[in-house]
């Protein structure tokens, strides 16, 4: 089986021993992606909104790199530390979506590494840009 890891200069580099995304068998699965500014590798401020953003504009580099995009994601699966922050993670995550909306789950958690408080994993076709 061959696999295609991806690696974006445009989203903050992996925290750990993992990669941005591997693609398989005409899939490409992203790691969960953080609000992390590209050129620091820090937390953004300004709230779960900007942090939504930021997951999100993350998120499309790293499907861009491997030769997808936002409209081919199939599945995401979003996190967030306070259950609270759905209304407003659901508005900036509808805009970048829009009629094209994959298939999630949105999971709170007790924490998120870096002290984020949204992260983004999806599943998206390949080629389908």
């Amino acid at each position: 089986m061959n696999k295609q890891y991806v690696v974006s200069k445009s989203s903050p580099a992996a925290i750990g021993p993992y990669s941005q995304a591997v693609g398989v068998l005409g899939f490409l699965f992203t790691s969960g992606i953080l609000p992390l500014d590209v050129p620091t590798g820090m937390l953004v401020e300004g709230g779960l909104e900007v942090e939504t953003r930021t997951c999100l504009e993350n998120l499309r580099a790293v499907l861009e790199e491997g030769d997808s995009s936002l409209d081919a994601v199939v599945k995401t699966t979003v996190y967030i530390t306070d259950m609270g922050d759905f209304e407003g993670m659901n508005r900036i995550y509808g805009e970048y979506f829009g009629d094209s909306v994959p298939a999630r789950a949105t999971v709170e958690v007790g924490a998120l590494a870096k002290g984020a408080h949204i992260e983004i994993e999806a599943i998206s076709v390949i080629g389908k840009r």
